[in-house]
């Protein structure tokens, strides 16, 4: 009961810093969000150390001590600021967009729906992925995003009232896929953040800096079943603003082996997140155990 009744009282404490936040400046607020974020990383504990322990895996022979857990605590600046930014996305208008975000080849999306088919978007928890659903929304491209049901009901509703400000709407992963299908039936986007080691749901193995990794077939099946462009996106922070990058289309190779097809498709869109987070290592969520699930043990 003691641990229900503090969900309660963090939530509504959270709730009244939102309220503050929102009433000044953004930049006053990332500025907060970075002292924020540095304190949460000197005293995350677990979490600080798993973030410690997978940037060595991926940048031990790369990068020294000091500059790994400088990145380490860049990244929980980033979850802070985004967390800002979210608060203030009421605020956010086709008239100031913008200000906030630069999209890059935006005619890779066009081309997409040219084709009738619907598009799968495919971004990872890099940069404020949550403002890339609203950017898309806010320059007019309709769709929905895949997203998982937040333990603590209070919560799960506030990010959705966030979201559907700009009519960002969710379908929860543990919906039935023909909700997918019927969206991508529409000719809309249908987002995936699909970077994590999920073991609930079906997968395959990749390399994903140089380890096998857990990885969701869900978007090379919803491509292969829908004939939908699998088209990855991704939101990253560069100098002092938001870019939207679309990269090129994945091209599915289909040689009959359909197991073979999955796990090298998967493989392909894989290596385009690994590429993006190598580049912008101190925006990816390495708190995350990406590589908990073993070949043979799930």
């Amino acid at each position: 009961m003691k641990f229900k009744l503090r969900r309660y009282y963090l939530y509504y404490l959270g709730r009244v810093f939102a309220f503050i936040v929102y009433l000044i400046p953004l930049r006053v607020g990332l500025w907060i969000a970075g002292l924020l974020g540095t304190a949460a990383f000197h005293l995350s504990g677990k979490y600080g150390r798993i973030t410690i322990e997978n940037l060595r895996a991926a940048f031990g022979s790369e990068k020294t001590e000091g500059e790994i857990r400088a990145i380490a605590m860049k990244v929980f600046q980033n979850i802070a600021k985004n967390a800002v930014e979210m608060v203030n996305f009421p605020k956010i208008n086709a008239s100031n967009l913008d200000r906030f975000v630069r999209m890059e080849n935006a005619q890779i999306l066009d081309e997409g729906y040219r084709k009738g088919k619907g598009i799968l978007v495919l971004t990872a928890h890099i940069g404020n992925w949550e403002l890339m659903a609203l950017t898309l929304r806010v320059k007019g491209y309709p769709g929905v995003t895949i997203g998982k049901k937040i333990y603590f009901h209070k919560y799960d509703r506030y990010l959705n009232m966030l979201r559907r400000v700009h009519d960002v709407n969710v379908i929860y992963r543990d919906e039935s896929p023909k909700n997918m299908l019927k969206v991508l039936k529409k000719n809309w986007i249908v987002g995936i953040v699909a970077d994590q080691d999920i073991d609930s749901i079906d997968g395959v193995f990749v390399n994903f800096f140089g380890r096998p990794a857990y990885t969701p077939a869900g978007p090379v099946v919803l491509a292969r079943v829908s004939g939908a462009a699998l088209i990855p996106v991704f939101i990253v922070r560069e100098n002092g603003r938001h870019v939207l990058k679309v990269e090129k289309p994945i091209e599915l190779a289909d040689t009959g082996d359909k197991e073979k097809d999955v796990i090298n498709n998967t493989q392909k869109w894989s290596d385009v997140i690994e590429l993006f987070v190598k580049r912008y290592p101190d925006q990816w969520v390495w708190m995350h155990r990406r590589w908990k699930t073993k070949k043979g043990i799930k």
